[in-house]
């Protein structure tokens, strides 16, 4: 039985692959590293480490440390949901809808919690969410099962009985390795790519998703 919702943020909630796309690139142009926003899906939903190891293995540099790439990206993208950031379409829409349920919601995402603050902030959404777990907590980020996992240990409800909302690969992996039910908004450029469909549902916008289809997860 589905006891509370789980949702990932960044291409899921909030429209702000764009941004992570603009800021991975000038960051990473920035030392030198040639870099096309459309390569940056590659590193679609990973935490931010993780995705600065990854280009650190394909294009080694000297001067700047990772730890000051990742600030320097971090604070790209913060400027931009402050300045920008809006809601996905459907997003208000499911979370009212949950809230009327009375099911518990949290955010599972691989962004620091500034960037969460900033996204809570910018849309305010907060009111809607019970807790709120980032990757940077746990020892591994997204594919790995662990920032879905301490969520609903948060909320206080065994993973099995949960279902998460994702838009990203590595998102829906991570959802169905902790065991939870998924459904899949896929963000553009990921559409085709076979982890989706490792998805309970799959849908083009939170505009189509109808809260009856969980009740066949029951």
């Amino acid at each position: 039985m589905i006891k509370a919702v789980i949702f990932d943020m960044d291409g899921l909630l909030i429209d702000s692959e764009p941004f992570w796309r603009e800021a991975e690139k000038g960051a990473l142009e920035k030392i030198g590293i040639p870099i096309k926003k459309e390569i940056a899906s590659e590193t679609m939903g990973i935490r931010i480490d993780a995705l600065v190891e990854y280009w650190f293995k394909r294009y080694p540099w000297d001067g700047p440390s990772k730890k000051e790439v990742e600030a320097d990206i971090i604070r790209r993208v913060i400027t931009m949901i402050r300045k920008e950031g809006e809601l996905m379409p459907g997003a208000r829409k499911v979370l009212e809808k949950f809230n009327t349920m009375d099911m518990p919601m949290a955010i599972a995402s691989s962004s620091p919690m500034e960037i969460i603050n900033s996204v809570l902030e910018r849309t305010l959404i907060g009111k809607y969410i019970g807790v709120v777990h980032s990757a940077e907590d746990e020892i591994f980020g997204k594919p790995n099962p662990a920032v879905y996992i301490g969520a609903s240990k948060k909320l206080g409800v065994e993973a099995v009985n949960c279902v998460a909302f994702e838009d990203s690969p590595n998102g829906v992996i991570s959802a169905k390795s902790a065991g939870m039910r998924c459904i899949a908004v896929p963000s553009s450029g990921v559409e085709k790519d076979a982890s989706m469909q490792k998805a309970d549902i799959v849908i083009d916008s939170l505009l189509d998703f109808d809260e009856r289809s969980i009740m066949d997860f029951n």
